[in-house]
């Protein structure tokens, strides 16, 4: 009867409707009947909305709704859907880091009070609730077979994002201001900049690691509870092989980005990611360290690239803190002078609204006030996240935002301790992202193009590999 009437709706559709117009109805009905059996699907959808689903931004007020948006709200509304039909009431389990959460949007809610854009306010909320509503889902939907779906395609997006920035650096595709000694461009992907694009690699970077080092390091005498989670089947060897192919594709995609911050986010990132699984991983850390210290042994006598030894060795400039208004700015000191002019206008504003901030989201509005002679654009966000929370939702929310991270971190590693085998390593990846993301957000705010979705939906595998193994 169903396949009757499925021919009937096929058949009207090319008699009544354009070619065009009939494929499209087809193939949008097709994915919704999709997504109601199967409402995971629109989760895969959603990583490969983050870095592809700017492509076709739709103005909405103060900012844009985008594919990670639709996908997310839709994901939702199909488990809640789900979980209505199926119960009088919702069913849901709430891990580990609920409570934070809960308190960092509840800071993040009292710093509206204060704010002069509620639009600005309410966009940056929609990101956190996102990021909360996407943990919440993975860490009570996903299981072992889901689990590595979803990290198969998390792995195939960052892939294919490595590919485009790999493409444009050879190939000099991008506007002037971002080319390379005259020969080459710096890869910015789909995120319209350097230093996001090289921050969206560094959260999967770390995972693709573990996928590979899962294999390796495994402590022996220990079995997993439950053999069918997370465990090594026939499948896994092809999540491997893809974890190879994006984890050297992501690592030479960064370089090419030229981003000093994602640099040392990858390199903590990984560098954490091998130490946490095993003492054997630990021992070959040493190696790697007396390597790598040889490395900058051979940079100090012109061995490796003078562009990438000088590249590394303005990172330590970033390190130190000065009233840029007493700086004289030229072409090799403008990037650190513009993004300290940035810290000090946060630091001023935390000075001035010490306890909720100036609003949630209200760093550009209010910066007009703060702007330091020859720094007037606003450039979204203060390239420090820390500071910026300060200065938005003042030391309650920083407070509140700190006491999460720590959480996230402690989950991480119980995850690790938790686990054997490839949840293991996928966990130590997980941890190794927490890294890299919070090292690069000391230059950077990598909480934009739908990043926080990523990071949300890496938090719930976490607490799903906890509870499961």
């Amino acid at each position: 009867m169903w396949l009757a009437l499925a021919l009937v709706f096929v058949a009207g559709a090319l008699i009544l409707l354009p070619l065009t117009s009939a494929v499209v109805l087809i193939s949008g009905t097709l994915v919704a009947l999709a997504l109601m059996r199967w409402h995971e699907l629109a989760l895969y959808l959603a990583i490969l909305a983050v870095p592809f689903g700017s492509w076709f931004p739709i103005p909405l007020g103060v900012g844009n709704l985008t594919a990670v948006d639709v996908c997310v709200a839709l994901l939702l509304a199909l488990w809640f859907a789900r979980l209505s039909a199926r119960e009088r009431r919702l069913a849901i389990r709430f891990p580990p880091l609920a409570l934070p959460f809960a308190l960092f949007l509840g800071a993040a809610l009292l710093s509206t009070t204060g704010a002069r854009s509620l639009e600005h306010s309410i966009k940056e909320l929609v990101k956190w609730l996102e990021m909360f509503g996407v943990y919440l889902y993975v860490a009570n939907n996903l299981d072992g077979a889901r689990g590595r779906r979803a990290l198969a395609v998390m792995l195939f997006a960052g892939l294919a994002e490595a590919g485009i920035g790999i493409y444009q650096f050879l190939f000099r595709v991008g506007p002037e201001g971002f080319a390379l000694f005259g020969r080459f461009m710096r890869a910015y992907g789909t995120f319209e900049q350097p230093n996001p694009y090289a921050g969206y690699l560094a959260l999967i970077a770390p995972v693709a690691l573990g996928v590979l080092t899962g294999f390796r390091f495994q402590a022996p005498g220990f079995k997993l509870s439950q053999p069918e989670t997370w465990n090594l089947k026939l499948g896994t060897w092809g999540l491997a092989i893809l974890a190879v192919l994006a984890l050297g594709s992501m690592l030479a995609a960064a370089l090419m980005s030229w981003s000093r911050g994602a640099w040392i986010g990858i390199g903590a990132g990984l560098l954490v990611t091998i130490i946490v699984q095993s003492r054997r991983a630990f021992a070959l850390t040493l190696v790697a360290a007396f390597a790598l210290a040889f490395v900058v042994l051979l940079s100090s006598i012109n061995l490796i690239p003078e562009a990438i030894a000088a590249r590394f060795a303005g990172i330590a400039d970033y390190w130190g803190v000065f009233d840029v208004r007493g700086v004289k700015v030229d072409d090799a000191n403008f990037a650190i002078v513009e993004r300290m002019a940035h810290w000090q206008v946060a630091a001023m504003m935390f000075a001035t609204h010490p306890w909720l901030g100036v609003g949630i989201g209200n760093y550009a509005p209010v910066y007009p006030a703060y702007a330091l002679p020859y720094w007037s654009d606003p450039l979204g966000h203060a390239h420090n996240y820390y500071l910026n929370v300060a200065a938005e939702t003042g030391g309650l929310g920083l407070g509140a935002y700190l006491l999460l991270w720590g959480a996230a971190f402690w989950q991480g590693w119980r995850a690790v301790r938790a686990s054997t085998g490839l949840g293991r390593g996928v966990a130590a990846g997980l941890l190794g992202t927490l890294v890299a993301l919070s090292l690069h957000n000391v230059f950077d705010n990598l909480f934009v193009h739908g990043i926080g979705v990523q990071v949300g939906i890496g938090l719930g595998m976490a607490a799903l590999i906890t509870n499961d193994e």
